[in-house]
């Protein structure tokens, strides 16, 4: 799949580093001078994952069941790991890295859809329940890892709930950086715990596909120097188009989504795209979606002619907080105002991701 991550972006890491290694992951990653035989050797909240048996645990979901409290670092070996994994509350300050600096060598999978059969045949999991990957826990942070969720709808006509969500995120101070988040229908949830949280969470150097409503909740989400790549859907027949953002922010949050300085791309045809239409929730019907997209190159797959959609006639997306800044690209090109409402410069003096972030201030580049 495609990627525009360079594999040398950190130096990969060796088991023996990390075992000798206690401080973190900042630790693992120095080269330095071992520490002195008599000196005490600090705890060590470091764990180390490979399915093939050569480190800690094989399963990233039993590392995280064993990094109890807060303040753990679990890095991940090349591989597959095809697994469920959710990061329970409890779980604070959680850092998970892939071990080469290469996003495409680590790949957390699986493929449940909202219309999977549960096991034990209590119903189907439902969007929220289709997720690989669910990030519950405060101050999570994750680096140069592949949230996928590889289900398809063409392998199963039957199924009328056909989101499959790679990654949902609930937790405030949520961090990724240089991630990639595969999927079609829902690919990435940023989401929060409840209609009274206003959760924040940032995304740097990140890549997202998919082909509907593929970045979508309630979050108030910073996405920075970010990739979109939409997907040829595969029921394009029956479906007029395919949609990238789909906020649902809750009317008394002042912030949702923030898109700056990033790109869309496409692998579909020409103004196949909407740039978002606004979800209303039938658990929220008082929601009022914002999504600012600005200083962002938007490719020939979105619509320039009529860029917005409604999901529900209910709640036109005019009725939204929907805005662009200084974007370009063929997909930007303003053909009628009043289809795509433009901040004036002193609006966009607080679309930021400072002013979106507030007092949090991750790592602007990531680096560990």
């Amino acid at each position: 799949m495609p990627s525009h991550y360079s594999p040398t972006a950190h130096t990969a890491l060796s088991r023996r580093t990390l075992l000798a290694t206690g401080a973190g992951v900042g630790a693992a990653l120095a080269v330095g001078t071992p520490a002195r035989a008599a000196e005490p050797r600090p705890t060590r909240r470091t764990l180390y994952v490979d399915p093939a048996g050569r480190g800690d645990h094989t399963t990233v979901q039993s590392a995280v069941n064993a990094a109890s409290g807060t303040g753990w670092t679990l890095v991940l070996a090349p591989g597959t790991y095809r697994e469920t994994v959710t990061v329970p509350e409890s779980s604070s300050g959680l850092t998970l890295i892939g071990a080469s600096g290469d996003p495409r060598d680590a790949v957390i999978v699986y493929d449940n859809a909202a219309g999977t059969p549960k096991p034990d045949g209590s119903g189907t999991y439902g969007t929220s329940g289709s997720a690989t990957t669910t990030v519950r826990a405060a101050g999570f942070t994750a680096h140069a890892l592949t949230f996928a969720n590889d289900w398809l709808r063409d392998e199963h006509p039957d199924y009328t709930g056909t989101q499959a969500v790679a990654l949902k995120a609930t937790g405030d101070r949520s961090a990724f950086f240089r991630c990639r988040f595969l999927g079609h229908q829902d690919t990435l949830y940023a989401d929060t715990a409840d209609l009274g949280s206003f959760a924040r969470q940032y995304f740097s150097d990140c890549y997202v596909e998919g082909d509907v409503d593929f970045v979508f909740g309630r979050a108030t989400a910073v996405f920075e120097h970010c990739r979109f790549h939409t997907l040829t859907r595969s029921d394009l027949a029956s479906a007029p188009y395919g949609f990238v953002f789909a906020p649902s922010t809750a009317v008394a949050n002042p912030r949702g989504y923030l898109v700056t300085r990033g790109r869309v791309t496409s692998g579909a045809p020409d103004a196949y795209y909407k740039l978002a239409r606004p979800w209303v929730p039938s658990s929220d019907t008082t929601a009022r979606p914002m999504l600012t997209v600005r200083d962002t190159h938007l490719g020939r797959g979105i619509d320039p002619v009529a860029p917005y959609a409604n999901m529900r006639d209910a709640y036109p997306w005019q009725a939204q907080r929907f805005a662009e800044y200084r974007n370009k690209g063929p997909g930007a090109v303003v053909t009628a105002p009043a289809n795509r409402p433009q901040l004036t410069r002193a609006q966009a003096e607080s679309a930021t991701r400072a002013t979106y972030l507030r007092d949090w201030k991750p790592p602007r580049d990531g680096r560990l």
